[in-house]
C-alpha cells in the first residue's frame, strides 16, 4: 500500500508529460493572456439619427477618461491611477493597480456638433449624432 500513488497526482503528472504546461497554454482563453484591466467592454448601437456607444468602466473616475472624435474615429481612453490614500496602506496582497486602455471605433458619418458623453454607475455613454452622408466619390473618365 505504501507504493500506491493517489489518482489525482498520477493524472496531473500525465497531463504535464512530456512538454510541461504547454497544453495549458493552448487551452487557456485569449483573455487570460492579457494583463488584468488592460481593456474594457464597449458596445456600439446604430440608433437611427445617432450612434450610442457604451463602455463599461467600473471604478473609473470622470477625470481618468478621455473621449475624442477625430475625422470619424471615436476613441475612448482610460488612465486609471492609484490614489494617494491607497499608497499609504500596508497591503499583503493587492490585485488592483494602475492601468491604461484605449478602444476606438470608426463612425463614417459622425457629426461633431451635438456630441455628448455621460458617466453613470460605471457605464460611459457617448451619443454621436449622424450627419448627412456626403458624396466623396468622383468618377474619372478614362481617355
Amino acid at each position: 500500500m505504501a507504493s500506491m500513488v493517489p489518482y489525482d497526482r498520477y493524472a496531473r503528472a500525465l497531463r504535464t508529460w512530456p512538454f510541461g504546461g504547454l497544453g495549458d497554454f493552448f487551452e487557456a482563453p485569449i483573455e487570460s493572456l492579457s494583463a488584468p484591466g488592460s481593456t474594457f467592454k464597449m458596445n456600439v448601437e446604430d440608433a437611427d439619427d445617432k450612434y450610442v456607444v457604451t463602455a463599461e468602466l467600473p471604478g473609473v473616475k470622470r477625470d481618468e477618461i478621455d473621449v475624442e472624435l477625430n475625422e470619424g474615429r471615436l476613441s475612448i481612453g482610460v488612465q486609471k491611477k492609484e490614489s494617494d490614500e491607497d499608497k499609504g496602506k500596508n497591503y499583503l496582497y493587492k490585485e488592483s493597480s494602475e492601468w491604461s486602455a484605449t478602444r476606438g471605433v470608426y463612425l463614417k458619418d459622425a457629426a461633431v456638433a451635438g456630441l455628448t458623453a455621460k458617466l453613470e454607475g460605471g457605464v460611459l455613454t457617448v451619443n454621436v449624432p449622424k450627419q448627412a452622408e456626403q458624396a466623396n466619390v468622383t468618377k474619372v473618365s478614362i481617355d
